[in-house]
């Protein structure tokens, strides 16, 4: 146990939480991405239950770069996680297989009652974000809005053009 005593002359001594910091060194390449789905309808609700479902066979047999993941609530009816991924390159292949690739393009023909977003923060490559039905959050709260549209269109571009105006 780790105490601190009162310099001010008092004798009674408080307890303090220890002090942690982690060694990145291993990972030049580190990526952190939050994820998000809110319900925005009633279909919504079925469609968070089978992403449960897929993130509870992500955590069984994660990808080859993942290094850990997280569930988060932000709030009501608004699940997130939070992912590390040893480089940009282990999470676009995995964005890029089934069952996530299957996933996404049919999110895209059809949100099922939900918004999603994610923002991507790379030691190397800057800091991308998309939000897809969703009200302005995270990063949206402050910088301007940029159409997703030619390069913007997908999290490499974004991110190539980090820092370009």
């Amino acid at each position: 146990m780790i105490y601190a005593v009162n310099i001010q002359g008092s004798s009674a001594t408080t307890r303090t939480a220890p002090r942690r910091s982690v060694d990145l060194s291993a990972w030049p390449d580190l990526v952190v991405i939050y994820l998000g789905m809110q319900v925005r309808g009633l279909r919504g609700v079925a469609t968070l239950l089978r992403i449960g479902r897929g993130l509870a066979d992500l955590r069984k047999h994660p990808p080859e770069g993942l290094l850990a993941h997280e569930t988060l609530l932000f709030g009501p009816l608004h699940l997130g996680m939070r992912q590390y991924w040893r480089d940009f390159e282990a999470l676009e292949r995995f964005t890029k297989q089934d069952p996530h690739r299957a996933w996404w393009v049919a999110f895209l023909k059809d949100n099922a009652g939900t918004g999603f977003w994610h923002e991507t923060y790379s030691a190397r490559r800057g800091i991308e974000a998309i939000y897809i039905g969703m009200p302005p959050r995270g990063l949206a709260r402050f910088a301007p809005e940029r159409v997703p549209q030619g390069p913007y269109m997908s999290a490499r571009g974004r991110l190539e053009s980090a820092g370009a105006t």
